[in-house]
């Protein structure tokens, strides 16, 4: 009887496999022979599940992002004040236990500008408008608690790439040397425009 094999989990495995390898060395020196003999597998069974070693990094940011957003979606819960959520939204940005997720982001940001392909482009878009929306719900929610002004939600896509914009600049410029320090600040500073003065 032939072997019947999860090909959506036999990817996730090859991946996560070598991911430790792109953390150590990032993807321009490494090649297929070394992931294909990291994950322990030949060089066709790479080619059977990924179009090249982009699309590996492709796969572990995607598994390493969702598991990351079950820990995150559980700290917002139990926090109370909306400044304070928006705050560790933004701690993906400068935060030593997202290190590694970073360095692969980092990556994966470098391949979707310089080759960006349909499936990258979906990707983004999707963890864009994901992101977004939760983000949204996150003001709306203290809009609704009377805890920030209403006129709030216009600001809300401003708020939302601002971080990430720091972290860019922060990490291809000298501009920035404190990047927790410019993102809370800036938090503080829209706060203090935007919180209901009681």
């Amino acid at each position: 009887m032939a072997i019947i094999v999860d090909k959506v989990q036999k990817r996730k495995d090859i991946a996560l496999s070598c991911k430790e390898i792109f953390f150590q060395n990032g993807i321009k020196d490494i090649t297929i022979s070394h992931i294909a003999k990291t994950a322990g597998v030949g060089k066709g069974t790479i080619y059977d599940y990924f179009k090249n070693k982009e699309d590996i990094v492709f796969e572990i940011v995607n598994i390493l992002i969702q598991e990351r957003n079950i820990i995150v979606q559980k700290q917002i819960s139990e926090i109370k004040l909306t400044k304070d959520k928006i705050k560790l939204f933004a701690k993906f940005f400068y935060s030593e236990e997202d290190i590694e997720l970073r360095q692969l982001y980092k990556e994966f940001i470098s391949i979707a500008l310089s080759s960006p392909d349909e499936k990258m482009i979906e990707f983004q878009t999707t963890c864009f408008v994901g992101y977004y929306s939760w983000f949204k719900s996150i003001i709306q929610e203290g809009i609704d608690n009377g805890e920030i002004i209403e006129q709030s939600v216009s600001l809300t896509k401003g708020m939302f790439v601002a971080s990430e914009g720091m972290f860019i600049a922060s990490s291809s410029t000298n501009a920035i040397n404190n990047l927790q320090q410019e993102i809370d600040d800036f938090i503080d500073s829209v706060f203090n425009i935007i919180e209901v003065k009681k």
